[in-house]
């Protein structure tokens, strides 16, 4: 029997992480209530802050995603601007 996996936008999951600061029942009730698992509710905790920003850590982590995109793209870049000038300097001899 295959799970189905559920995606949670973003508001969604800001909403959970303040709800979880702001209530006094447990970590595992609120869980429960919002039919999502404890480690769920804990990681979403890790990246969102009580008042819903991001976490210095979470914003850190969205940085370097681009920063190794663009590298990726770069690196792609390069090796087809060598093998042009590789083409070219054969045309020149």
């Amino acid at each position: 029997m295959s799970m189905i996996r559920r995606k949670y936008d973003a508001e969604f999951k800001k909403n959970a992480v303040k709800l979880s600061y702001a209530s006094t029942k447990t970590i595992k009730a609120i869980a429960d209530d919002l039919g999502v698992t404890e480690g769920m509710l804990y990681r979403w905790r890790q990246r969102y802050t009580a008042q819903g920003g991001l976490t210095q850590a979470a914003t850190l982590e969205e940085e370097v995603k681009a920063l190794r995109l663009e590298n990726a793209e770069l690196k792609m870049e390069r090796d087809m601007l060598k093998k042009a000038a590789a083409y070219f300097a054969k045309l020149q001899k």
